[in-house]
């Protein structure tokens, strides 16, 4: 641990237990509370804070945020299940004729997996590897809706409006009604690729599982590019992400735009009552959604809504109840994706809405690996892709807050 002058820890231990991390966290919250409590008597007795006040306050912010990412490294490291599956003899045959190739880059023929490419499709264990993974770090994967599919494009049909109907008596007409509305919504997969390299000797090494390797060192680097995307992805050789959308005022609100709220004040929450417009977010969203609704944002956004209090003086947001769960924010899990943007004038800072029903993720089935021993030597590449494609599915599911005027 390190600790600031007036003892506070900033961060801890790579190596330290997960109980005792979330034991940590849980004090630095409640020292949080009673800060920040302090603050607002001051500012309600004096109205306005003292300096020194207002600088600890942060730094126990800065404090929160250090804690829940070492817990959620602690998180990952203990659920990430083991590379070995039973697959039979076919797969372990498969699976050390792909050891094979990634090592020494031999080639044997087989009955599955073989690119006519030149490539080596990942065997099933460790494809299966990536996915778990990135589910656990892609914040956004793991609260959207995902398919897997074999094709390039999945398309998808959506009822808008369903068919007219109409009360009518015993021996009345009956007209004919309006026909049901339906819209197509596509996802095309595009590739998503990583490039990581290792030396000759380090592949020779008989104790390296290169299947866990592999996997180790592409999932950061596809779960960072993948959560860029599907937040803020123009859909062009990539995903489209929720908050490139077309957007329109809760009231005007129509099918193909995601609805917001504005807070009525440019770059901030309200001066006054500053949760109101909060609770209205979220019974903006109909009942249906808010039942499985999430909130989403970055740590600097969260770190505002810290500071905020009900009528009842409780804290809005609390920590989760257990090491390897969520804050929560009103009652709702709060989910930290860093892509989303500070909040500021005019910007779409905060989202809420049921992400498993709003935005849904196209996975082509397959991971290839290229062995390249060529291009950068005495280094081998592995070009290794995998073929994503993400976007709207429900527009009515998920909402924004706009800090704005309108």
């Amino acid at each position: 641990m390190e600790l600031t002058s007036d003892g506070l820890e900033t961060k801890a231990g790579a190596g330290s237990d997960i109980a005792t991390l979330f034991a940590d966290f849980s004090n630095a919250f409640e020292e949080f509370k009673r800060t920040n409590d302090q603050r607002l008597a001051e500012i309600e007795k004096r109205g306005s804070a003292d300096g020194l006040l207002e600088d600890k306050l942060e730094r126990l912010n800065a404090v929160l945020d250090g804690h829940k990412a070492a817990l959620d490294r602690a998180a990952a490291d203990r659920a990430r299940p083991a590379i070995e599956g039973k697959g039979g003899a076919a797969a372990d045959e498969y699976k050390e004729a792909f050891s094979a190739y990634v090592k020494r880059g031999e080639e044997k023929a087989l009955q599955i997996g073989v690119n006519a490419d030149g490539g080596y499709v990942v065997p099933a264990q460790v494809e299966g590897e990536i996915t778990r993974l990135m589910t656990h770090i892609s914040p956004i994967r793991a609260i959207a809706g995902v398919r897997q599919v074999s094709g390039a494009v999945y398309k998808r049909p959506i009822t808008v409006t369903g068919p007219q109907t109409g009360w009518v008596g015993e021996t009345a007409a009956r007209p004919t009604t309006a026909s049901q509305t339906l819209a197509e919504l596509s996802y095309p997969a595009t590739e998503l690729y990583a490039m990581p390299a290792a030396t000759s000797a380090f592949l020779e090494d008989a104790a390296v599982d290169v299947g866990q390797w592999i996997a180790d060192e592409v999932n950061a680097a596809f779960a960072a590019q993948e959560t860029t995307a599907f937040v803020g992805g123009d859909g062009v050789n990539k995903p489209s992400g929720f908050l490139t959308a077309p957007k329109a005022a809760e009231q005007d609100w129509a099918w193909g735009k995601l609805g917001y709220l504005a807070t009525g004040a440019d770059g901030a929450l309200p001066a006054s009552n500053a949760s109101d417009v909060l609770i209205d977010l979220v019974y903006a969203l109909k009942a249906g959604y808010r039942q499985n609704a999430s909130w989403v944002m970055n740590r600097r956004s969260q770190a505002a809504l810290r500071k905020l209090k009900d009528a009842d003086g409780n804290y809005l947001w609390q920590p989760a109840a257990s090491a390897d769960g969520r804050a929560s924010l009103m009652g709702f899990p709060l989910v930290e994706a860093e892509d989303m943007p500070d909040i500021d004038a005019d910007a779409f800072p905060i989202a809420f809405g049921d992400f498993r029903r709003g935005y849904l993720i196209v996975d082509r089935q397959g991971v290839s690996v290229l062995r390249d021993p060529f291009s950068s030597k005495p280094y081998v590449l592995f070009y290794t892709t995998k073929r994503v494609g993400g976007g709207i599915a429900d527009y009515d599911a998920i909402k924004l807050l706009k800090f704005g005027m309108s």
